[in-house]
């Protein structure tokens, strides 16, 4: 059997991310009918059914599904060696990273120019997941997740441990007359992140039996929790990652010492096969020394 044509494997791969002839035709630029041609003439190369019938369009089949993600890994590994060797002598690529939201917007956001600086011939994009655990989304080459630190298919490195703590706005402080006692967060509305259970952990440690915290507002992502305690609409439990620059300027506040270690932290995740990969690996390097440069344990 002849290898296969690498456009005609890119174009499998781009059908195989995305299920679709149309999306897998805008990624690499050629029209549709090309990458039915070039589906079809793989099916003939390798001599068993990739594609299969499935209401007006088509999917791939169990076997074509187990071989595309085979191509995907031959991909990578072909692209992870033009960045090592480029001829330039400079780190070269392209890399996406997925962030959950609060440390794409309130650090990455801040910091991410430097890496450019740095790198200016690594293309770097920046997406963010519906699940803060999400480390298998397709067309992701690194996760910067949130989770338990169980992926046991992945590369996985610890970047840090975090800690939750009420933070509100000055104002809506001055406005209240301050908190005195932990209790005294119930004068106000409590803002939550999808559920009830940071507040519930740091009612625990706080010694607090008493009103319901059914009452706050749920958001589905950290970005607005934020946006409504800076507003002055409420109290939030907030991280030392996604915080910090808030309090440094002052657009928020902590009006409580106590602070809870979550049971869940912050990793960089990466595919096995991926780890070595230079531009990832500079990325990595680059996101967890400026983590410590930036001091990220917040002090009362």
């Amino acid at each position: 059997m002849r290898l296969p044509s690498t456009q005609a494997l890119r174009a499998l791969e781009a059908f195989a991310r995305h299920g679709t002839v149309w999306q897998a035709a805008a990624e690499l630029n050629i029209t549709r009918s090309a990458v039915s041609h070039q589906l079809r003439f793989l099916e003939q190369d390798l001599g068993f059914v990739l594609l299969q019938r499935a209401g007006k369009g088509v999917t791939l089949t169990p076997q074509g599904k187990r071989y595309a993600a085979d191509v995907r890994k031959a991909l990578t590994v072909l692209t992870d060696a033009a960045v090592q060797y480029g001829d330039r002598g400079v780190l070269q690529g392209a890399i996406t990273v997925s962030s959950t939201p609060g440390f794409a917007s309130f650090w990455l956001c801040t910091h991410v120019a430097e890496f450019k600086q740095l790198y200016p011939d690594v293309t770097l994009r920046v997406v963010t997941p519906q699940r803060l655990e999400d480390v298998d989304a397709p067309g992701v080459d690194a996760f910067i997740a949130y989770g338990d630190g169980d992926w046991p298919r992945h590369s996985v490195q610890l970047l840090s441990a975090v800690d939750f703590m009420p933070v509100c706005s000055p104002a809506l402080l001055n406005q209240i007359g301050g908190l005195s006692e932990p209790v005294d967060v119930f004068r106000t509305v409590l803002l939550h992140l999808d559920g009830l259970g940071d507040w519930l952990n740091w009612f625990a440690a706080a010694g607090i039996v008493g009103p319901s915290v059914e009452h706050g507002v749920i958001f589905s992502d950290m970005n607005l929790v934020l946006a409504a305690a800076i507003a002055g609409q409420g109290i939030a439990i907030g991280d030392n990652f996604v915080c910090r620059h808030m309090l440094d300027t002052g657009r928020l506040v902590r009006p409580f010492d106590l602070a809870i270690r979550s049971s869940r932290s912050y990793y960089f995740v990466t595919e096995r096969a991926r780890a070595g990969n230079p531009a990832i690996q500079a990325f990595a390097d680059w996101l967890k020394a400026r983590l410590v440069q930036t001091t990220v344990l917040l002090h009362p």
